[in-house]
């Protein structure tokens, strides 16, 4: 039985990272032999560890906001504390920085944006300048897995993004749970 992958959002065919995303895992499963199946957040919130117990890993996926905050979260929550590998990019990022926050550093009101702008804790807010469009520099911090992979210190990405960490509570990220391995020219996280 091959191992699976669940990627968890809501998937548009018209969304270039969606489709990006499963060109690369399409290209990568001939080699290394696993299949993936995006998942639903609203699924997800609903049928929990019976859904998520089946996958040998979960990738949060860019687009948001996810249909199911709850859903999105608890993927997230999941793969933690069942030593699931996990990974997130963009939203998907953003969204294990909200799970993280709630859950490892008992921020319990820590909250994105897009689904409560009113929040006094936002640690994801809307962008002043608009990343969408951009193709920019990520630093890769020694030693990590992505700086092993890429076999690079520096690389230049696609953003899609109007969302990021907040500043404010950028501190935070520093615990020793939290591994970030990539960040951009102004960030020391």
């Amino acid at each position: 039985m091959k191992p699976k992958i669940a990627i968890i959002g809501e998937y548009y065919d018209n969304f270039k990272p969606h489709t990006s995303l499963n060109k690369s895992l399409d290209y990568l499963s001939d080699e290394y032999d696993f299949e993936y199946e995006w998942i639903d957040t609203e699924l997800v919130d609903r049928e929990r560890d019976g859904l998520l117990k089946n996958y040998a890993g979960i990738w949060s996926a860019p687009g948001s906001p996810f249909k199911s905050l709850v859903g999105a979260l608890y993927a997230i929550t999941f793969a933690r504390v069942n030593d699931t590998p996990h990974l997130g990019t963009c939203a998907g990022f953003q969204h294990a920085v909200i799970e993280l926050a709630r859950n490892i550093l008992g921020i319990k009101d820590a909250q994105h944006e897009e689904y409560d702008a009113q929040s006094s804790t936002l640690f994801v807010n809307k962008l002043v300048c608009s990343l969408a469009g951009k193709t920019m520099d990520v630093y890769l911090k020694s030693g990590t897995l992505a700086q092993k992979l890429y076999g690079l210190d520096e690389t230049k990405e696609n953003y899609y993004c109007n969302f990021g960490i907040n500043r404010a509570f950028k501190q935070h990220l520093t615990h020793p749970q939290i591994a970030v391995s990539g960040v951009d020219q102004d960030d020391e996280i």
